[in-house]
């Protein structure tokens, strides 16, 4: 199977699972996926509502869970080779695995606990969230019908996929129905969506178009508390420990994966469990009160963890998400001291204080959709593009400080290494907002400064500082190569001597190698320059150094 769509192991894994005897791993494709104990267990318990859930007939819902440490990775898996053209967001974490499920609970008296209950579940590195839940859409109905055969067939059929290069519009066929549906790129323009159209002619084939492979329904998940959309904003700007308590797993992991995605195009470089049962590995790790709770969001369900988790400065407890166009009473923000009993009502329980003013603007606008019955997508473009420019206005100003932090292009000599970056100084960049700050992009009032200052203690500006750290770096090493690529190396070895002229090839090589294997930013014609620039430095070197240096790495 083509590795790109699944795990770094073997691609896409399917799982089945029954409770007729407890929760236990009944078939795996491919069948030569390894996976600890400790995953196998993690995914077995996952894989299924809690029992206070209530989820007859089908349910969607998504987890995510901790790779093993020590666990063999594959050096070749393709995953990395397309993460450089992916939004930073859309990258696999090589430390963790999505599951997506699709579970049915139906009635069955001929059997021992009185339900047939079985998950079809896929494991892969991706948060492809609409696509994969799109996939098991399309074959866990027939395959609970017809078994494993069905299942052999999906995946020999998901086995002839072209690769998810970004920026390609691919056509996936899968059980008689062929999907169309394009992969975003970090090239696209943030808040559009490239939705793959139908064309008169040639797509009159395709079944299903994905207009997202990962986006979520948010107005619906923000639905019950879209009064505090701002606040909550903040909460995950910020990394603060999160609980969200529902009803039911898909409503759990809807609602963190939309607030894990509310300031995209930022990533939240903090961990998140759509789904989290008391079963789980890192339980005791997130749950503990010796220590202050982590930076995580969690999804649960269990009415226990309403005690355990009491301690916990941000929780929210939403009730059934209604169907689109059905609004819930709003919530209110109560005090922590508020959440004692198991039964407490809805609400989002924090002492916290937004360091912004509320927006009344954008509450008007959705309330005004409610009242009018606009579509639910419509809503969500709209605080969408709401959170987009929030995130935006917040973000420009960290990006032009941080880009004034690259040194000068006249400062690269191809005979010194690249310069190296200006350290960041908080107190240079709080004064750079004064006049640059995101009161000329946006109009929400409040304090910013303050809210600056917390998020440069926090996870999500580690995250993001050292991704653009490492991007602007691998540019210098970039410039660098060309800088060198401009310069008459012949010439310069002519006035060395050979010991000199081998040290030259030996690090052009390694430059050769380091572009390649960091994906550096190079033009390819830079490359092959480089290349053509070591050639004639080699032959003209005495022949025995010609033949070692010929079979020295590449050329």
């Amino acid at each position: 199977m083509p590795v790109a769509w699944g795990t770094e192991m073997s691609g896409l894994e399917l799982w089945r699972e029954e409770t007729s005897s407890g929760r236990r791993l009944q078939v795996i494709y491919p069948q030569h996926s390894k996976l600890t104990d400790k995953e196998k267990t993690n995914i077995c318990y996952l894989s299924f509502p809690d029992s206070n859930s209530g989820c007859l007939g089908d349910t969607q819902f998504c987890f995510r869970f901790r790779q093993s440490s020590g666990r063999r990775v594959s050096l070749h898996c393709l995953l990395d080779h397309y993460d450089k053209d992916l939004p930073v967001y859309l990258k696999k974490d090589p430390a963790y695995f999505y599951g997506y499920v699709y579970f049915r609970q139906v009635r069955d008296k001929s059997l021992k606990r009185g339900y047939f209950q079985k998950s079809l579940v896929l494991i892969s590195k991706l948060p492809y969230i609409h696509f994969f839940h799109t996939v098991l859409k399309q074959i866990a109905p027939e395959y609970f019908e017809k078994s494993e055969p069905y299942l052999e067939a999906a995946c020999n059929d998901v086995d002839r996929w072209p690769a998810p290069v970004p920026g390609k519009t691919l056509h996936l066929p899968i059980m008689g129905v062929v999907m169309k549906v394009r992969i975003p790129t970090c090239h696209d323009k943030p808040g559009t969506t490239q939705i793959a159209q139908l064309t008169q002619q040639a797509d009159t084939h395709i079944s299903v178009i994905l207009p997202t492979v990962h986006e979520v329904d948010l107005f619906r998940c923000f639905c019950p508390v879209f009064l505090h959309s701002q606040m909550l904003w903040e909460l995950v700007l910020l990394g603060e420990p999160l609980v969200v308590m529902a009803p039911s797993p898909s409503e759990s992991s809807e609602t963190v994966l939309a607030l894990t995605n509310c300031i995209s195009p930022l990533k939240y470089f903090s961990d998140f469990r759509p789904y989290f049962t008391i079963h789980d590995s890192e339980f005791k790790e997130y749950t503990t009160r010796t220590q202050a709770p982590p930076s995580v969001i969690l999804g649960v369900t269990n009415p226990f963890f309403a005690k355990t988790l009491q301690h916990w400065p941000h929780i929210i407890r939403i009730g059934d998400l209604k169907p689109a166009g059905e609004i819930p009473k709003q919530v209110k923000v109560k005090k922590l001291k508020n959440l004692k009993t198991l039964d407490s009502k809805p609400g989002v329980y924090t002492s916290y204080k937004p360091y912004l003013s509320r927006d009344e603007e954008i509450i008007k606008q959705l309330q005004k959709g409610v009242q009018q019955k606009r579509p639910s997508e419509a809503q969500s473009v709209i605080l969408r593009r709401y959170f987009l420019e929030l995130t935006q206005s917040f973000i420009i100003p960290l990006e032009r400080y941080v880009a004034s932090l690259m040194p000068l292009q006249k400062s690269i000599s191809p005979w010194k290494s690249p310069p190296q970056l200006r350290q960041f100084l908080p107190e240079e960049f709080m004064k750079t907002l004064e006049k640059t700050g995101p009161q000329l992009t946006s109009r929400i009032k409040g304090d910013w400064i303050g809210l600056y200052r917390h998020f440069l203690k926090s996870p999500n500006f580690d995250g993001w500082f050292k991704t653009r750290r490492k991007e602007m770096t691998q540019k210098l090493e970039a410039l660098h190569l060309e800088a060198l690529c401009e310069e008459d190396l012949l010439l310069w070895t002519q006035k060395h001597t050979e010991v000199e002229t081998v040290d030259l090839v030996l690090k052009l090589k390694n430059k050769l190698l380091q572009a390649d294997r960091e994906h550096l930013p190079v033009k390819p014609d830079t490359m092959e320059k480089l290349r053509t620039h070591i050639d004639a430095i080699i032959l003209a070197l005495p022949e025995d150094l010609q033949g070692i240096l010929l079979k020295t790495g590449m050329t």
